[in-house]
């Protein structure tokens, strides 16, 4: 294999000067260490190696094909989609191809959209529109036709809209060529690896797409409940190579409890403060306490990780009661919203808090409006930081971005605007934001993988929260090395 030797790289850890030889899928680091033949020496200048980031939660096909989408972000009202929506048609009138947007967010309108609205600007032709926090759909009637599906005549909620993923997919162009414009944008940004919770078979999908090509990224593929029974079938446990060079990995089983903030469904202990119209004030347990003991004691027996969806108080709640009760491994994903003494459960069962800070930018106002009275134990970082518990950053891609650099950023500053940050006394340093999103490899020894990145600049720089953001989000990355191969080269 090629080896490469990064002479006067700064260590993160220390901020050193030194080598690094990447040979044979490792690391040597040493003050200053002679090249071999077989090494290309590369002149770093001074450039900052770090470990290789990764991105601890993401949907990656979703993600891929959202780049390419068009883009519904920032539409305040449904006559804001619909004047989108009629405007690409009218771009491309003669285009037949189903029309695929993302991003609104229905919980920041005053009022709900109907089935008829979206038909009237787009006639015939299918249009499936997608949530920002994807747990809700708009189709108008060309596109339920497509899926089967009859009596929708607003949006599509979560009980029924998580199952149409699946039939969605036949109508997704060219996904595969998306997937991998993609893989290279995430190496781009430095990542290294990814935990894929796509709904799909990934554990078939990730080995069949590579073709016996090394990937770009370590990926471990998640399964939800409906595809257990293949997993178990074939024995698989989490950590098992799937690929010949054992870049992909089996996941953990991913499960999802309850709902999101913006569909006013996350499970919590307390009504929402918006909840006249609601048929659940608290929220919605999609997967009841019994079922989730059954579904982690499976996993247990059967060597399965668990990455498990909790976003409500009272879904942590009970999330942690059924981790408690079957010594289950893994991961509460989200936890945007949780009460004290169960940040405290968190860290005695050691379990990882898989948490997305940019969402805090999408959900500040709707948090403030809805869960004015638990706001300030919503994305409580600090406090699990100072509590021991293991984080673990991520986006929820496509909800968020994939790019570690804007959850960090969002970890440190809880700002995106000219507003201050929300609730900063739960912000992170940027060490400590760098340090949740790197899988746990807190500093690059000899002898470790050879999963590296450099970057141009101090991450660490800025003498306030809102200049370290600044420098964060927008980090140069010169170079990203997996398995001491090079998977983006700036340079």
């Amino acid at each position: 294999m090629h080896s490469y030797l990064l002479r006067q790289v700064r260590d993160a850890a220390t901020g050193a000067i030194v080598d690094a030889r990447l040979a044979d899928g490792r690391v040597e680091m040493g003050p200053s260490i002679e090249p071999r033949s077989s090494d290309e020496v590369v002149e770093a200048d001074g450039r900052w190696l770090l470990p290789g980031l990764w991105d601890a939660h993401v949907h990656f096909d979703q993600w891929a094909v959202s780049r390419s989408r068009l883009d519904l972000r920032g539409a305040e009202s449904p006559e804001a989609v619909t004047r989108i929506v009629g405007e690409a048609i009218l771009a491309r009138p003669d285009d037949e191809a189903v029309i695929f947007g993302f991003g609104y967010r229905a919980s920041v309108w005053n009022r709900q959209p109907t089935v008829a609205e979206l038909d009237a600007v787009t006639g015939s032709r299918p249009a499936i529109l997608i949530s920002g926090d994807m747990h809700n759909g708009w189709l108008n009637s060309a596109a339920l036709a497509l899926v089967g599906v009859t009596g929708i005549d607003g949006l599509i909620d979560e009980d029924r809209w998580f199952p149409l993923f699946g039939l969605l997919q036949p109508y997704v162009p060219d996904t595969e060529s998306a997937v991998r414009d993609a893989m290279q944008a995430a190496s781009a940004r430095g990542v290294v690896g990814i935990v894929d919770l796509e709904f799909a078979a990934n554990y078939d999908v990730w080995p069949e797409r590579l073709s016996g090509d090394p990937s770009p990224l370590r990926v471990r593929t998640g399964v939800y409940p409906d595809r257990l029974d293949a997993v178990l079938e074939r024995g698989l446990r989490s950590g098992d190579a799937l690929d010949e060079f054992g870049l992909v990995r089996m996941g953990p089983l991913k499960i999802i409890s309850d709902g999101s903030l913006g569909t006013r469904t996350a499970h919590c202990c307390d009504p929402y403060l918006e909840a006249s119209d609601l048929v659940n004030a608290c929220g919605v347990q999609t997967v009841p306490a019994e079922e989730l003991h059954r579904l982690l004691g499976l996993a247990r027996t059967s060597g399965l990780d668990v990455a498990l969806h909790a976003l409500g108080d009272a879904a942590v709640d009970l999330a942690l009661g059924a981790f408690e009760q079957t010594g289950a491994r893994g991961s509460i994903e989200h936890a945007q919203v949780i009460r004290w003494d169960d940040v405290d459960r968190l860290a005695q069962a050691g379990l990882t808090a898989s948490v997305q800070p940019a969402h805090l930018y999408d959900d500040r106002d709707v948090m403030d409006r809805l869960w004015a009275d638990r706001a300030d134990r919503c994305f409580a970082v600090r406090t699990m930081k100072e509590r021991g518990v293991n984080l673990a950053l991520g986006s929820d891609a496509p909800v968020s971005p994939l790019d570690p650099w804007l959850a960090m950023a969002a970890a440190v500053h809880r700002s995106a605007d000219e507003r201050g940050p929300w609730h900063p006394e739960q912000s992170l340093t940027a060490r400590e934001a760098l340090a949740a999103s790197t899988d746990g490899v807190n500093r690059i020894r000899t002898g470790d993988a050879a999963d590296v990145v450099l970057v141009d600049r101090d991450p660490f720089a800025g003498d306030t929260p809102e200049e370290s953001a600044r420098n964060l989000v927008d980090m140069p990355v010169a170079a990203t090395f997996v398995g001491g191969r090079v998977t983006h080269w700036g340079l």
